[in-house]
């Protein structure tokens, strides 16, 4: 492989990668040197942009990796619901509730235990929880003022499906610790070994190609031998990849060289 880079990135995502030049992401554009305006201009595509500029780029007409897509629904469970929703993706039965008057009838709509979420900006299985009755759910409510609410699907464990480009380049069952609601391995979940349904993985892919996701983790639950679609995670931690021995710089460098991303 040639050590000169190819590809210009602003966030630090690549910063390992032997072909990638990483600039880092400045407040104003205006601190940029001339060299680095110059081939930020001239690159025929900006990975990693940032969600502040991934939408300027693309106003502009200038690709990205990931897509303006990524970055308009990371970390925000109710677009991403809306989506899937709109999409015709298989999703667990959720609604959101707006102010003390909409939540005060969550109980018309779901049964407990009932699954609240903090709607957007929480991950790694932060900002989730297990309300199994109404004192739960009351002080659950006093700390969103949007209530996201969702069916609680009786699983142990979950399945993350990293789609990078257009394809599935992973995937891995996640198993929540004995006693546990959480599958997260940042949470104490633990990564299983169980070859993962090739159901699972094209519904991933496809859900990755109708909401416009390049860059994806995508969770998935089985129940009842049906699957659904749980969020897509945008920021995706890396364990799974190490866990099997995949070098994931050099799964991108190679991406990229490619021409794949």
């Amino acid at each position: 492989m040639n050590n000169t880079p190819i590809a210009v990135a602003l966030e630090k995502r690549l910063r390992r990668c032997r072909n990638v030049l990483t600039l880092g992401v400045r407040p104003n554009f205006s601190d940029y040197g001339p060299e680095d305006v110059q081939r930020i201009l001239a690159a025929p595509r900006i990975y990693y942009p940032s969600a502040f500029y991934a939408g300027l780029f693309d106003a502009l007409g200038k690709p990205t990796f990931p897509s303006y897509h990524n970055y308009k629904c990371a970390q925000d469970k109710i677009r991403q619901s809306t989506l899937f929703a709109m999409a015709g993706i298989p999703h667990p039965k959720t609604r959101f509730f707006y102010g003390k008057r909409q939540k005060g009838r969550i109980g018309e709509f779901f049964d407990f235990p009932l699954v609240g979420k903090i709607p957007r900006g929480s991950s790694m299985g932060r900002g989730v929880f297990l309300l199994k009755d109404k004192s739960a759910l009351d002080a659950y409510c006093e700390r969103t003022h949007v209530a996201y609410i969702q069916e609680y699907l009786p699983i142990d464990r979950d399945i993350r499906v990293v789609v990078i480009g257009r394809k599935a380049v992973h995937a891995y069952w996640r198993i929540a610790p004995p006693g546990s609601f959480y599958t997260n391995i940042s949470a104490g979940g633990r990564v299983g070994e169980d070859a993962v349904p090739r159901a699972a993985v094209e519904l991933a892919e496809r859900t990755a190609r109708r909401c416009g996701w390049d860059d994806v983790g995508i969770d998935i639950c089985r129940v009842h031998g049906e699957y659904y679609v749980l969020e897509g995670n945008m920021k995706y931690g890396k364990q799974g990849f190490a866990h099997f021995g995949m070098d994931y710089d050099r799964l991108m460098e190679k991406m990229i060289e490619d021409g794949r991303i």
